[in-house]
């Protein structure tokens, strides 16, 4: 099965995590009211664990009921384990966790797709997941 680019991957990042970024004001406009109104500091551990939390389920949703989050969709790709299947809570998470230790390393574990000779990502390699392209849908 053929295998996305570095591009591509990149442009789903960015079509995903500008949906992420709408997701995360519905979050934080859902837990105003708790906090009485005001704006949330960075003195206030449980906001951050709670945007974590939310970014964690919005990926984690998609990648394990379909393997496709809308930026995946739109760029007609698809990530799924070792068996061509969708993926599980436990691959989502180490995906998630791993995927943002690339980011703090600026970006490293995605570059390394153009390394890598099977073209994955360190959080493909340690949650032992893979994206496909799915032009033609067919992918399960």
């Amino acid at each position: 099965m053929a295998k996305p680019g570095l591009l591509r991957v990149l442009a789903v990042i960015v079509y995903d995590f500008l949906l992420l970024i709408a997701v995360l004001f519905l979050a934080t406009a859902i837990l105003l009211p708790f906090n009485g109104g005001e704006a949330f500091t960075n003195h206030k551990i449980f906001y951050s664990l709670y945007l974590l939390a939310v970014s964690f389920f919005f990926y984690g949703w998609f990648w394990t009921h379909g393997g496709q989050t809308l930026g995946l969709r739109a760029w007609k790709t698809r990530v799924l384990n070792s068996e061509h299947g969708v993926i599980s809570w436990q691959q989502a998470f180490i995906r998630f966790i791993v995927a943002l230790l690339s980011w703090g390393l600026l970006g490293l574990g995605f570059l390394w797709i153009v390394i890598d000779k099977n073209q994955r990502s360190w959080h493909d390699m340690a949650s032992k997941t893979e994206l496909f392209l799915d032009a033609d849908n067919k992918l399960k």
